[in-house]
């Protein structure tokens, strides 16, 4: 399977530098810190979304001491919406990791940066290739699509597949001073062209040599994982507001949605409360998908004239405008934006533009 073949990487770099995405604003920097954050909110996450995203970041944390010396909450906070929270937990532990073990200088290796969290062997090789020239092959999923079409490459990427698929990836590297425009040509060519549905295959500079186009087969590979049913799980979110303020709860650091707020859970809650008088309005119920798992939510929204007087340091009275501009997920923050009076809302979308003025 595994063929040098640099007129791969030559068509490659060649299209990239007439045609590749060059104005992205992580994009024309050496800066670790910068291309490092971009690439960690590259994972599972489109590059339209991260646009939205990035500059706010950066405006809030400039660099890799900033951010490590923030508190987590603040940096899950600037998150939300954007999903995958290990990702931010992760990003702010490196972070530290990079400050107090590294003297605030990421590694120049990608062996070295592969060690920190949250960075894979992909990550770490587009972050060294990129900073530092190293000649080390990335093998994100828009990769595996064009490697798996160009070789015609049967059997899902996993297993040993998928490792044929790191030798096939670093056979092909070009020299080192080529390589931050080749990992770009890559990264766009999965993106835009060898796209996973109607791939514009006349467009590509590899379909000459391409065997799936030859073949009629790009439709087709890579060969999809078995699909597996994901489980269904059933939550039951309880609203407890008198219209300008919400109780939440800050959720474990562990675990889906660690260190943010969400509704409370615990259906013996009202009654501990005195709520139990009090029938709640069922809201229309609704679903949110995550990678593993479906997640039912059911709202029971209790309005009361007073907020009642918590019994768990756990639980917070927080004013819906706060709730709003803190790390929230975004099903939560629906909800409350469905339950907020509308001066509240537009308070809130001021408070969060002033908050990202900046960027």
């Amino acid at each position: 399977m595994v063929s040098e073949s640099p007129a791969f990487a030559r068509a490659l770099i060649d299209w990239q530098r007439l045609h590749g995405r060059r104005d992205l604003p992580w994009q024309g920097t050496r800066d670790a810190y910068q291309v490092w954050l971009s690439e960690i909110m590259l994972q599972q996450t489109r590059v339209a979304t991260v646009l939205g995203f990035f500059p706010r970041f950066v405006a809030r944390f400039p660099d890799v001491g900033t951010l490590a010396a923030a508190p987590v909450e603040a940096v899950l906070a600037l998150w939300a919406g954007m999903g995958y929270y290990a990702r931010a937990r992760n990003l702010h532990l490196c972070a530290r990791q990079v400050v107090e073990k590294h003297a605030g200088n990421f590694p120049q290796t990608a062996a070295e940066l592969a060690a920190l969290p949250g960075i894979g062997r992909s990550t770490a090789a587009a972050i060294a290739a990129f900073v530092h020239h190293e000649r080390a092959a990335i093998l994100d999923g828009n990769v595996k699509r064009v490697l798996c079409r160009h070789f015609a490459i049967s059997g899902a990427p996993v297993g040993a597949v998928e490792r044929a698929l790191w030798k096939q990836a670093e056979s092909l590297l070009p020299a080192a001073s080529d390589m931050p425009v080749y990992t770009q040509g890559l990264m766009d060519l999965g993106a835009t062209l060898c796209t996973r549905r109607a791939p514009r295959c006349a467009c590509c500079p590899l379909a000459a040599s391409c065997l799936a186009f030859r073949q009629h087969r790009a439709e087709s590979l890579p060969t999809p994982k078995t699909r597996i049913e994901k489980p269904h799980r059933v939550a039951c979110f309880l609203l407890i507001s008198d219209g300008a303020r919400i109780l939440l709860r800050r959720r474990p650091m562990t675990g889906v949605w660690g260190g943010l707020y969400a509704p409370p859970e615990d259906v013996s809650l009202p009654a501990r409360l005195g709520l139990a008088g009090s029938p709640p309005l069922s809201l229309p119920p609704r679903t949110h998908v995550f990678t593993h798992f479906c997640l039912r939510i059911h709202p029971m929204l209790y309005r009361v004239a007073r907020m009642p007087v918590l019994d768990d340091a756990a639980l917070e009275c927080l004013l819906i405008n706060d709730a709003l501009q803190a790390g929230i997920p975004a099903p939560v923050a629906r909800l409350l934006r469905e339950i907020a009076p509308p001066v509240a809302q537009k308070r809130a979308a001021k408070s969060r533009e002033s908050l990202f003025a900046a960027s």
